[in-house]
């Protein structure tokens, strides 16, 4: 092996513009010639040439509640499951603070609704939580308790 036969591994250099006109990139830097576009700060996206643009030709659908009141779903048998690998005991009323230490919450803050998928067989008081009509038959059924 020689030196001449050494090769080296780098990566390509960084594309340098606007350094004279024998590197390619001189001049107009890449930019063409003239206009609105090749000016740096341009912000067109929407611009059809004075035409009304599609997104304001559109009607307007719809209506956001802005008072609505998001749920987070939470099934009886992922409970259940719980339960059944000891995370959650029966022994203290379940809550919000237990949920999240479990793990089935990102935030402390959410409103929580219990529906009724999966089996169920456990013995536990809820408190703080919505149900669905199903969830609590099915709770009371295996003489759970509510509490708000």
């Amino acid at each position: 092996m020689q030196l001449n036969q050494i090769k080296s591994d780098n990566k390509k250099s960084k594309k340098r513009i606007g350094r004279g006109i024998g590197s390619g990139n001189g001049k107009t830097s890449g930019k063409g010639h003239k206009g609105q576009k090749s000016r740096s700060g341009v912000s067109i996206k929407g611009f059809e040439g004075g035409q009304m643009p599609i997104h304001r030709r559109l009607p307007k659908r719809g209506f956001t509640n802005i008072f609505r009141k998001e749920y987070v779903p939470i099934n009886l048998g992922i409970i259940q499951k719980l339960i059944d690998e000891k995370k959650i005991s029966l022994d203290t009323p379940l809550n919000l603070e237990t949920l999240f230490k479990v793990g089935l919450l990102k935030k402390k803050n959410n409103s929580i609704k219990i529906l009724a998928k999966g089996e169920f067989k456990s013995k536990i008081k809820f408190k703080g939580f919505n149900f669905s009509k199903n969830a609590k038959t099915i709770v009371e059924k295996n003489g759970g308790t509510f509490e708000n």
